[in-house]
């Protein structure tokens, strides 16, 4: 079934990534305007959306509520991006929704991009099960991106900014912070992360322009409860499911969104906030795994800004790394080596499969170069090679391994492991 998915939008893959909102905007109105029946959250922001938009989602659905998610990219199918009640939608129900869209697209006389076409599939999605409330992470800055059709959500977020896909958004953090801003709208509420002064400057302007009751969220503290890690956000106590201190700010935005809607009338008790937040699963963020009986760390990591969050967490192991690292060209290699490589590291250099890799012996030079006192450096030609390598040698009482550097390196990894 997931082969007829990619076969319904493998041919829009070839239109690339065209920031606009003429073609989904178009294309919705052929569908009926679903996206006008669904009450939604809104979440941009550099690094954290996901994290965000997974704990709401499980509060939400906690609460009682019919809850919708919408999230990119996946890791191993397409219909994780599109979920129910925390369920991601049948394969059956995606290939049926899509093989509608592209007959409607057939009779329209422009022809929109992948991320245009599986957003539609959300949004059809949604109307038809008549969500009570639907969390909407962008897929690529804000202003230009393909879910940014709504009018009046409930919310808009903004967790974090900054220098991602500059090629797109524009080369400086004020320019990205304008692009991500695009999402708050005229007097909706609007809930903010920890900012640059530059980017927070942007946004500053922005709600004020619109008078947005607005919310600048400082992070949660962590405490201890039952043994367990817990966090506390003003006078809400809540666990934490996933892992690094980052989660203090994602789980302190989401609570703050919760709290925002509470006093707009939403029934969502701290039973459902408690639950909801011990429940929360996000796949590759910080996420211990096995695979052969060893223990493996598995983390994006595949922008300066999130390969910072992933140090401090193996800084708190006390153990060398060995590091199994794939990375697309288009990423900053030497911004991310120079946060992650210490003394003493060992470095296994990959390819990232079927997307557009960096190279990596070219990647095992740069490295060499920025940390000249790794123990070791590797290149194989396939992750499971290297991962095979590597725990032959491992040492567990010294050494962790670490497989970061790409989304869809990990997505390739629980593709067979999963």
């Amino acid at each position: 079934m997931e082969t007829n998915i990619n076969l319904l939008l493998e041919y829009y893959q070839k239109f690339g990534i065209d920031l606009s909102l003429n073609r989904i905007e178009n294309l919705l109105n052929l569908l009926g305007n679903p996206h006008k029946k669904v009450p939604i959250i809104h979440v941009a922001g550099t690094n954290g959306k996901g994290s965000v938009c997974a704990y709401l989602s499980s509060i939400f659905t906690q609460a009682g509520y019919k809850t919708g998610r919408y999230t990119s990219p996946h890791l191993v199918n397409w219909n994780e991006r599109i979920c129910l009640n925390e369920q991601p939608i049948t394969e059956k129900k995606l290939v049926d929704l899509l093989t509608h869209i592209n007959k409607i697209i057939d009779l329209s006389s422009e022809c929109p991009t992948q991320f245009e076409v599986i957003t539609a599939a959300a949004w059809l999605f949604f109307a038809q099960s008549q969500v009570d409330i639907a969390i909407i992470e962008v897929g690529l800055g804000g202003r230009l991106d393909a879910t940014n059709v709504c009018d009046r959500p409930l919310a808009s977020i903004i967790t974090s900014i900054s220098r991602e896909h500059w090629q797109r958004l524009g080369n400086t953090l004020e320019k990205i912070a304008t692009e991500k801003a695009g999402i708050i709208k005229q007097e909706c509420p609007t809930i903010i992360g920890n900012l640059p002064p530059s980017a927070k400057e942007v946004v500053e302007k922005t709600v004020k322009k619109l008078n947005c009751p607005t919310i600048w969220v400082e992070s949660g503290e962590k405490i201890s409860k039952n043994g367990q890690h817990w966090a506390k956000y003003q006078d809400i106590e809540y666990p934490l499911s996933l892992k690094g201190d980052i989660q203090l700010q994602n789980s302190a935005l989401a609570i703050a969104t919760v709290k925002t809607l509470q006093s707009r009338g939403w029934n969502i008790s701290i039973e459902a906030i408690e639950k909801g937040m011990s429940e929360t699963r996000w796949r590759g963020r910080i996420e211990w795994v096995t695979w052969k009986g060893e223990k493996i760390l598995i983390d994006g990591a595949h922008n300066v800004a999130a390969s910072e969050i992933l140090r401090e967490y193996v800084d708190t192991l006390d153990k060398e790394i060995i590091w199994v690292m794939g990375m697309l060209e288009t990423k900053d290699h030497q911004g991310i080596f120079r946060n992650l490589l210490r003394p003493q590291d060992q470095l296994n250099l990959v390819p990232v499969p079927d997307h557009i890799t960096a190279n990596p012996e070219q990647l095992a030079k740069l490295a060499t170069e920025i940390e000249p006192n790794l123990t070791k450096i590797d290149t194989y030609q396939d992750l499971f090679l290297a991962l095979e390598a590597v725990i032959k040698t491992v040492n567990r009482e010294k050494q962790t391994i670490v497989i970061c550097g790409s989304l869809y390196l990990l997505g390739y990894f629980i593709k067979v492991n999963p």
